[in-house]
Formats: structure tokens, sequence, C-alpha cells
């Protein structure tokens, strides 16, 4: 209860909503889920009136490897069905939502699971998850996490989730839970480095254009190493990132054309591009921008520089650049980061810095310096699919 009670007031105090996950192995001799702890915790949390969504367990493809048990998809659903009537009779959480099953890396016997998942208990979640680990454990040196073969290990395992989802549940909602770099939990001095964020930025942006509006990180601090700050509680590189992201991105997703780029796919070549280009409308909810900007953000992989010029309604319009590059001896490695030249650190233990743009003149094409990370926002473009939500 006490811990419970730690972590509910902790996301509380921070705005944040809690997803907790309930423990799915405790078993009955006939393998069906014992719900008797789980209704425990039900019951203290509802006496708090904490406002909880729900969960059964994680990445269950692999109870028989780490636990000796093992539990198949049509299983895990009745579970889910069997949680769900727990839930209903307790009044604040009749309505309380519902996800899962929180698959692992979408193989063939996960497929399998989360097949038999969905036929029984599809429509009982609210929103369907999973897990994205991109490498088993094998990035050990700081240019694996520029390889473009590995940022686009996402686009495949979303189509084969989609696939799945859709023939039961068409139109569910899809959310990534969980992403980390490798699956011991990151890769320790490279996971917390700004060469991480090339990894994060492309899931982000590669995850909206495929219409998954959910992405829930792992983790904050402390577990494993892909951390957004440190131990003294200190922001590192994908903190600033996020928070960047946050700042500047809508919701609202935009296609990009990029002439010279799209190059023509020729049989059995799979073309990768180490130039990313994404856009979404600026965030509504920031100030300093009116309804009808919109951002870009690029990432630059090779290892020159990139030369992109604005064409059409965007030619002639003021951008602010916000270019994210290492700060420190370590380049790549570096655990710190500036933004336009100035280091980013906090100015005190509850102050943000503030995140200042370099406004660039109108017309003035855009240069991406090598192996770097950045966000432009076109302002005063006035988009359509902009200026209303």
């Amino acid at each position: 209860a006490r811990s419970l009670d730690k972590l509910y007031n902790f996301a509380d105090c921070s705005g944040l909503h809690l997803i907790f996950a309930l423990n799915a192995l405790r078993r009955n001799p006939n393998n069906s889920w014992n719900s008797s702890s789980a209704l425990s915790l039900l019951k203290y949390s509802a006496s708090k009136k904490y406002n909880i969504s729900w969960e059964l367990g994680n990445e269950p493809n692999n109870y028989r490897t780490m636990h000796g048990r093992a539990i198949n998809g049509s299983q895990l659903g009745k579970d889910y069905i069997q949680l769900k009537s727990l839930l209903q009779p307790i009044r604040i959480y009749s309505r309380a939502s519902l996800y899962g099953p929180n698959i692992g890396r979408p193989r063939k016997n996960v497929i399998a699971l989360l097949d038999g998942f969905m036929k029984v208990a599809g429509s009982t979640v609210d929103a369907v998850t999973w897990q994205h680990c991109y490498i088993d454990g094998r990035v050990v040196k700081v240019m694996d996490f520029l390889k473009t073969r590995l940022l686009d290990t996402l686009s495949d395992q979303i189509r084969k989730i989609q696939k799945v989802v859709n023939t039961y549940t068409p139109g569910k909602k899809i959310w990534l839970e969980g992403v980390v770099t490798t699956s011991a939990g990151g890769t320790n001095n490279l996971s917390d480095s700004y060469a991480s964020g090339f990894l994060w930025l492309n899931t982000l942006g590669m995850l909206a254009n495929q219409g998954i509006d959910v992405v829930i990180r792992h983790s904050f601090f402390d577990h494993g190493y892909n951390h957004l700050v440190d131990q003294n509680f200190n922001p590192l590189p994908d903190y600033w990132l996020s928070l960047l992201y946050k700042r500047l991105i809508g919701p609202k997703v935009l296609a990009v054309h990029v002439a010279g780029l799209q190059r023509k796919p020729r049989p059995g070549r799979v073309i990768r591009d180490k130039l990313r280009i994404y856009a979404h409308c600026t965030n509504h909810h920031n100030h300093n921008y009116v309804r009808g900007s919109i951002t870009l953000f690029i990432i630059n992989l090779h290892r020159s520089r990139k030369k992109i010029k604005l064409a059409g309604t965007l030619r002639d319009k003021l951008v602010h650049q916000y270019l994210l590059q290492p700060y420190g001896q370590e380049g790549l490695k570096s655990r710190s980061v500036q933004l336009n030249g100035q280091p980013l650190v906090m100015v005190d233990d509850g102050t943000l810095p503030e995140l200042k743009p370099r406004p660039l003149r109108a017309g003035r094409t855009l240069v991406i310096p090598p192996v770097t990370m950045g966000f432009y926002v076109v302002k005063n473009v006035n988009a359509l699919a902009c200026r209303y939500r």
C-alpha cells in the first residue's frame, strides 16, 4: 500500500496519469489467473479514490523463459475478461481504461499470442500495447546508433501488429508502451548519450507517420540505462529532445516531399535514407507561434552537412531553428547537449532554461550539420491543415 501511495502521488504531482500493471503470474492449478491479491489492491486504491488505468502482466511471450510458465493468447484474453469483470462492480473503476497485452518484439510466436488474445479479448482493451527493442544487446559501438537498417526495424514491426489488430478490431488504437535500445534495458554509457537520440527522435516521427499516437518511454530514471535524467535528476540528452518535441510538435502529421531525396526503388534494393525529415503542425499550446505554423524535425545521419531549401508556400517564411548538438569532448557519446551553440543546463532544481530559437532570415537555405538533429518552426505559414484542431 505504501509503495502504491508513493507512486500515485508522484504521478499526480507531476500531472501524469498512472497505468498500473497487475501481476499476471499468480496462477491457479488450471493455469487461469489468480486474482485474489489484485482484488485487494483494487479495493485499496478505490478506497483512496485513485484515478488509475489498468493492465495485466508484462511481455507475456517471455513468461516461459523467465518464470518457467507459459500462457497462450486465448488464456491471456480470458484473464483480461476476468480483470474487466473485477473492475466493473467497483464504482470508481467501472469505466477505467484497460490496456494490453504489452507483448514484446512481434516474432512469429509473439504474433500467434497476439492473434489468440485479440480473438478472445480484442474488444476488452482500450488500446493494444507492445514494446519495441531495437536490438538484442548487440549495440556496443556508437556508430551502430546511426545505422539506417536499425532505425527502420520499427516500421516493419508496426505493420505486423496493425495487421493482427485490424483483423479483429479494425481501427483499434495501438500504443507503443516501451521503447529501449537493447533487450538488456540499454547499453551502458551509450543509451544515455546524444547518439541514442537518433533512435528516439526517429521513433517518434515514424510512429506518428504510421498512426500510432501514444509512446511510453522506458525509463525516466534508475532502471536500466535508457534514462531521461541521471541519478542527480540532471536532464540527459533524450530529456531535452523530448522537451523540445513536446513544446514544438503538435499531433497533426503532415506529408513531406523532398525533391532529390525520393529515389525510385529498384527491385531487390531497399532505400534507407540518411536524411530524415518529418513535419507536423506546430503545437497550438505554444504561444510563441500562431496557428497555421509548421514544425519540421530533421535527422542528418550523413558525415557531411546537408542543405535544404524550402519550396512553395514555405519559401519566403521566417524560420526558427532549434539545433541540438553534443556538448563537450566526447562527441556523440556526450551526456550533455547544446541548443544553437548554448549548453543546456538547469537554472536551479526547479527551473528549466529558456529554450531560445535562432531566427533564420526568410528564404534562407537550411544547413544541417553532419550527424545532428534539429527542429525548424516555419512561422506564419497559415497552413489550412494547421489552423484548426
